[in-house]
This record gives C-alpha cells, sequence and structure tokens, in this order.
C-alpha cells in the first residue's frame, strides 16, 4: 500500500462562518411528484426495465430530460454525493453519519461502511466521493471534515458488486480549514486522471486570494495527492478566488465546469481555466475586470444556491437548494448557447447533486433532512431522469 500522501498547506486557523441564507421554497412550476412511498427507512425501487435509456456513451451533443422521474432510492439521511460504479450500481455519502451506502443496479440499498473520523456540524461532515481504478485496484476517494481540518482520504474498495467493502483510510491531502458553513466538499477525478478538489473559504474570505492557502481554490492532485505536474502555480492549486465550489464537471470537449455560492447577490457558473482568479472576495457575479475571470452564468442567490453540477455530452445540469430547481445549459466552446432552463421548480424542494448516469440517464439527488429543507416522509430521494437528444 502506498505511503500516505501528507502535502496539504498548514490548516488556517478558525474563523466566524458566514451562514448561507435559509431555505425557502420555490413557486410550483414543472412538478413531477415522486414516484416513492413515504417510508421512514431507507427503500428503493429498482428502474423499470422497459424505461427508454440513451446509448450510454454519450459523445457530443445537447441532452435534455424526457419523461417522468423514476425514484431509485428514498429514506437517505442528509446525502450529499453519488457515486457510479462501473457494474451499474453506484455509492451515496451521507454528510452527518458519514455512512458510505451502496445502491445495487438491482436496486438494494445496503451501508458499505463508515468512514472513520468523520466530524460533522453546520455544513461539515462526509461529502464528496470519487471511484478511481488502477492496478487491478478500485479506491473510493472522500472528503470529510475531520477534527483540525478538512481532508480528502482514500480506502481500497474489495468485494463484488452488492458486496462491496472498505479498507482503511489513508490521507490522500489534508489541512483545508474547516468551519461550520463554506467547505467546499465536491471531488472529481478529470480526463486527464487527475483528482480536482473544490475546496470553500471557511468563513476566511481572504484565504481565497492567497496563493498558498488551500481554501477558497479548485486544487488539481495526482491519485496519490501530490500537486499535479502542470499545475501554474507550482503547488496544487488550479484556480483560486472562489467563495464556496461544490460542482465539478466537464462537457464532451474538455472544458470544466464548476458552481459557485455567491454571498448576497449572485451565484455562478464557471468555466475553470489553469491559473484564473474568480474574484472572490473582491468581485462576485459578473465584474468585467481583466485580472478575474467573468461566470458564464450568473443568477440570484434564491433562484441557485448551486451545489451539484453533471455534464451530459455539452448540457450542465446545476442542482439548486434553495432555489429548488434543476438548471439546464447548454453551451458549446465553454460558452452558454441559449438561456438557461429551469425545471423540477419546487417539485422535490433542495437538489444536492446530480450525476451523469452509466446508462446515459441523469441522477438527481435530493437534500430536504440536512436542516434547512422540509422533508417529506420519503425524503431524501435519488431520481433518474431519461435523457434525449435535443434538436
Amino acid at each position: 500500500m502506498p505511503a500516505r500522501a501528507r502535502r496539504g498547506f498548514l490548516a488556517l486557523a478558525a474563523a466566524s462562518a458566514v451562514a448561507l441564507s435559509a431555505c425557502t421554497s420555490g413557486s410550483p412550476g414543472d412538478a413531477v411528484p415522486p414516484s416513492a412511498s413515504p417510508s421512514s427507512s431507507a427503500s428503493v425501487s429498482a428502474v423499470p426495465a422497459d424505461s427508454p435509456r440513451p446509448e450510454p456513451s454519450i459523445v457530443r451533443g445537447w441532452w435534455h430530460p424526457t419523461g417522468s422521474l423514476e425514484t431509485l432510492a428514498s429514506g437517505l439521511a442528509v446525502p450529499w454525493s453519488v457515486a457510479p460504479l462501473p457494474g451499474g450500481g453506484s455509492l451515496i455519502s451521507q454528510r452527518d453519519d458519514g455512512r458510505v451506502l451502496e445502491l445495487t443496479a438491482q436496486g438494494a440499498l445496503r451501508e458499505v461502511g463508515i468512514v472513520p473520523d468523520v466530524v460533522a456540524g453546520g455544513e461539515a461532515g462526509l461529502h464528496g466521493l470519487a471511484v478511481w481504478e488502477e492496478g487491478g485496484d478500485t479506491w473510493l476517494y472522500a472528503y470529510h471534515g475531520a477534527a483540525a481540518d478538512n481532508r480528502v482520504v482514500r480506502m481500497r474498495m474489495s468485494g463484488a458488486d452488492g458486496a462491496h467493502t472498505l479498507g482503511a483510510p489513508e490521507v490522500v491531502f489534508e489541512g483545508i480549514a474547516r468551519a461550520r458553513n463554506h467547505n467546499g466538499g465536491r471531488i472529481a477525478f478529470g480526463p486527464d486522471g487527475m483528482l480536482y478538489v473544490a475546496t470553500g473559504d471557511a468563513g476566511i474570505p481572504d484565504a481565497a486570494q492567497d496563493p498558498d492557502a488551500p481554501n477558497g481554490k479548485i486544487l488539481r492532485l495526482t491519485p496519490e495527492g501530490e500537486a499535479a505536474p502542470g499545475n501554474p502555480f507550482d503547488s496544487a492549486v488550479w484556480s483560486l478566488g472562489h467563495r464556496n465550489v461544490q460542482g465539478l464537471a466537464w462537457t464532451s470537449d474538455g472544458t470544466m465546469w464548476a458552481s459557485e455560492f455567491g454571498q448576497n447577490t449572485w451565484d455562478e457558473l464557471n468555466v475553470i481555466v489553469p491559473g484564473g482568479n474568480y474574484g472572490w472576495p473582491v468581485e462576485e457575479g459578473i465584474a468585467d475586470r481583466d485580472r478575474f475571470v467573468d461566470p458564464v452564468r450568473q443568477w440570484s442567490t434564491d433562484e441557485a444556491s448551486p451545489s451539484g453540477i453533471a455534464a451530459v455530452g455539452d448540457t450542465v445540469f446545476v442542482t439548486g437548494l434553495r432555489g429548488e430547481r434543476l438548471w439546464i445549459i447548454d453551451t458549446q466552446d465553454g460558452a452558454a448557447v441559449a438561456d438557461p432552463e429551469a425545471i423540477l421548480t419546487g417539485a422535490q424542494g433542495r437538489l444536492r447533486d446530480a450525476v451523469a448516469a452509466p446508462d446515459g440517464s441523469l441522477w438527481v439527488l435530493t437534500n430536504n433532512t440536512d436542516g434547512r429543507g422540509s422533508p417529506r416522509p420519503e425524503d431524501d430521494l435519488l431520481l433518474r431522469l431519461a435523457l434525449t437528444p435535443a434538436s
């Protein structure tokens, strides 16, 4: 087993966190009621075999939802991230209790394990998951709050689908300041095979402009946790000037996208370029200043509070927490080609994550049990939307 890589920065001093706005209900729009029956414990329903499904190998083009929502899992407790598995199932993280659940391709839900040393409180806890296969080994990577910091760990996965287990955690990267708010937490492997880590400013806004601090950044690491070759600052930092990034995705042309929480005025969807400065805390939203990279799209905070995002072909899907909606943005060459479209407005409550599923569909994770939503008896849910090519 490789030695644990500890290339983190020194942890920043604790600071008072800036609380995010409380959830407000969206107005009814394209409401589609959940198909799950009420349940007080985790339960699932398998996807009907005759559901229309695109080919899984989506290369280019725009893809839009069609048909009704299907419920894949219900009764989830503060879920935060979904990581697809090669066999068609997925792993789901639960923020407050540190549990990792496996949803099999056949629709069974089981606990894989509990990530050790997770410290939850406020927005901190177990956040993003990512799966990586290398040299015959399969690893589960997890971003989580610990006693003194936020960190990324990895655990070797064993067992077949429906019987996976997790080995002991190895620290991949540590020393990211933790607070009650603005912890970032999304992780993803990019097309280049590098691990991208989204961090928040942890209530220390000036850290976002400090190239020597890990907070308020997107980091780019090797799978072992070293600063990736070709990084612009000769460190782990890939981009800076972020307030609280919680979504990472790549469209089919290789463009990297990130969603970002604003403070009081503007939430953002950004194209991420190496070495880019995205303005926080000097600017929020479109600034029209040469030293900063402006967002491709911005929304008022009551329309978005964006968390996870997914890219299918050249369409980007952005989940809204306070906004309680799913934004659809068709893109080309790193730019939006039309005004964003919102669906599910107010229908499913707070939306935490969106995932491009192996079968070519879109999975959407609700987040009504996190203390800011209004949970229904069956919440929280993992939902499936079939996608078809858009003209």
